[in-house]
């Protein structure tokens, strides 16, 4: 024994390298999500690809960066034998972390909005974690950070997610959507889409597109008016949103350390009926049903597709399926939440419709 340890010393490093441990055999026994293939007859020479992230244990992309914030609690010695997890989320992180905390055998707190989806809530309790719940003017992170002077971690998803993620490969998302597409007819997509919601996704796909010298651009689908667009245009992490968004998971009202604008080639805004009838058409077609984020990353798609044939060209569109839409059967897929929040996503439903099967938009 080095004559500075101590018996509780080695116990912590020991408890510290067989949790690493187990976080890399859960790695090792989830397989990869798969990537859906889509082709519509309105976007004749375009490619649609959908990298189905619902279908990780947790039901999210989230999954992912879940992990990657416990490893890296882990490594940098923040995260020790026993101790209680917090963050701050709008419930899908949350759910991957709590399921996270359950296998090392700790005690996980959610901070979320009240308004977060009720079925996200009952999730993270079912996982064992807690919930507390935060009204419309207050700021979860700053509760987390509360919690977390008493004694608790806290993972810290919008402070850490890019840093936390591996970007040059280690089956990070990128890496995986471009090892994929190597047998298809457009193997180097022209254009990769995703949210921002702590920016991790954006950074680690964009980094990584130039990392591998790829030509492939990068698109952040965003709601309406919401802080990423906003900071993006002018390049300032102190923008702040000019709306709100009922799409969960991305859509930030401040923006987060981790964006980084520079990776991004482009920012499409999409208002929240037609991410609602984006959510919609996606079933439709793939038979299984996505939350809203997925939506507003399709309709960022069906753009930048209108755009790429306006102009000649053909190739692929890759976009995320971001996390099972089952969780927002009590508000994005019900009719009377949509009517009691004055949502009608039926008008972008049939424009939606109109450019994926090439008939004449209706009036």
């Amino acid at each position: 024994m080095n004559a500075s340890s101590t018996p509780s010393d080695i116990d912590a490093r020991a408890w510290t390298v067989d949790a690493i441990a187990r976080l890399h055999r859960e790695a090792a026994r989830s397989a990869d999500t798969h990537l859906l293939h889509a082709a519509f007859p309105g976007l004749p020479g375009i490619d649609f690809y959908f990298k189905d992230e619902a279908s990780h244990p947790t039901g999210s992309l989230k999954h992912r960066l879940a992990r990657s914030l416990f490893l890296y609690a882990l490594c940098n010695g923040r995260l020790l034998p026993g101790q209680p997890v917090v963050d701050a989320s709008s419930g899908s992180t949350a759910i991957s972390e709590a399921w996270f905390a359950r296998l090392l055998g700790l005690s996980f707190t959610a901070v979320m909005p009240a308004s977060t989806a009720p079925a996200k809530i009952e999730a993270v309790h079912a996982l064992g974690g807690h919930c507390e719940l935060t009204g419309p003017h207050a700021c979860p992170q700053a509760r987390a950070r509360e919690i977390a002077a008493r004694g608790a971690c806290f993972l810290d998803q919008f402070g850490l997610a890019e840093r936390a993620t591996d970007w040059r490969g280690n089956n990070n998302i990128a890496e995986s959507i471009i090892g994929q597409l190597q047998r298809e007819r457009f193997h180097e997509p022209a254009w990769i889409v995703c949210g921002a919601g702590t920016g991790g996704t954006s950074a680690t796909i964009g980094r990584y597109l130039r990392y591998r010298g790829m030509r492939t651009r990068l698109c952040v689908a965003e709601p309406t008016g919401m802080a990423f667009a906003r900071a993006w245009q002018t390049r300032d992490h102190g923008a702040h949103a000019t709306h709100s968004t009922c799409i969960e998971g991305i859509g930030r009202p401040n923006a987060e350390p981790g964006f980084l604008f520079e990776v991004v080639d482009k920012v499409v805004e999409v208002p929240d009926a037609a991410s609602i009838a984006g959510a919609q058409l996606l079933e439709h077609h793939l038979g299984r049903r996505y939350g809203g984020s997925s939506g507003t990353n399709l309709v960022a798609c069906l753009q930048l597709a209108e755009a790429m044939l306006a102009q000649g060209e053909q190739g692929s569109i890759v976009s995320l399926l971001c996390d099972r839409g089952e969780r927002y059967d009590r508000t994005l897929f019900d009719p009377q939440w949509l009517s009691r929040s004055g949502i009608d996503p039926a008008p972008w439903v049939q424009r939606l419709r109109a450019i994926v099967d090439g008939e004449a938009a209706p009036d």
